[in-house]
């Protein structure tokens, strides 16, 4: 039994205690939060400690904060020598503290508090500064999710911009297609086989091969028909430049 402690009560802490209480492989020693109710509906309020002196020894000690928090956060750490690790996409392991022995579990994923989420599909990238603390990284992910990946910082950045793209982006897209039906008093109901479909076709085709539409096309008669329907710049803006990085993206080929 790996002992575990969670410091942090966001989103990602949230969702990754939720997950830990379900393995058998793993035991939560204590979580951090400084404000102890926002996790006493998910873990005993006895095991919630909000002064660093307090936290217990562990195998295992899992920083899951903002990402400008991290540093901070492990220097205020009270030992040093244990395995300490950080759940951000884009820092470094050079912002943990050198008193203990660093490394990275990172679930990719998008987590709000409202919705739940099946944790043993969600990959969970890892890196560490030795092969046994890797070991025992692994040993934890595995016991939560089937995708486990080694993954280097340099990688990790990559990941995350890459994850900008395809979810925050493509959320933010939808959003804006909720707005036009709005405005228009068309159910946003219609669009979600279409964005549902979208979503499958890259699990077994490339995303260049799935390309379909105007901009694909080169159909200028119905790309002028958008532009000039749309009244709002923005949208007009970001309708202009993705219809051109597609257009030129088949110019490469």
């Amino acid at each position: 039994m790996i002992r575990i402690t969670v410091i942090g009560s966001g989103n990602v802490a949230q969702h990754l205690i939720k997950a830990f209480t379900k393995s058998d492989l793993v035991e939560i020693v204590q979580v951090f939060s400084r404000k102890k109710e926002a996790l006493s509906s998910l873990i005993g309020f006895e095991k919630i400690v909000s002064a660093f002196e307090d936290l217990k020894e562990a195998d295992l000690y899992i920083i899951a904060v903002s990402d400008k928090a991290i540093s901070e956060v492990s220097k205020q750490l009270p030992f040093q020598n244990r395995i300490v690790v950080h759940t951000s996409g884009t820092a470094s392991l050079a912002v943990l503290d050198v008193k203990n022995r660093n490394g990275v579990f990172y679930p990719l994923q998008t987590f709000s508090k409202t919705k739940e989420v099946d944790f043993s599909t969600v990959p969970i990238c890892l890196e560490a500064e030795n092969p046994y603390d890797y070991r025992v990284l692994e040993t934890v992910a595995k016991s939560i999710s089937t995708a486990v990946y080694p993954i280097n910082s340099e990688q990790r950045k990559a990941l995350h911009v890459s994850a900008v793209f395809v979810n925050n982006f493509t959320n933010h897209l939808y959003q804006i297609g909720q707005e036009i039906c709005e405005e228009h008093q068309v159910p946003f109901a219609i669009l979600k086989p279409l964005i549902q479909e979208t979503a499958e076709k890259v699990k077994t085709l490339n995303p260049i091969d799935a390309q379909t539409g105007p901009a694909k096309r080169n159909d200028s008669n119905t790309i002028e028909a958008h532009l000039a329907y749309l009244t709002n710049e923005k949208q007009k803006n970001i309708y202009t430049i993705l219809t051109q990085s597609i257009q030129n993206n088949d110019k490469k080929l």
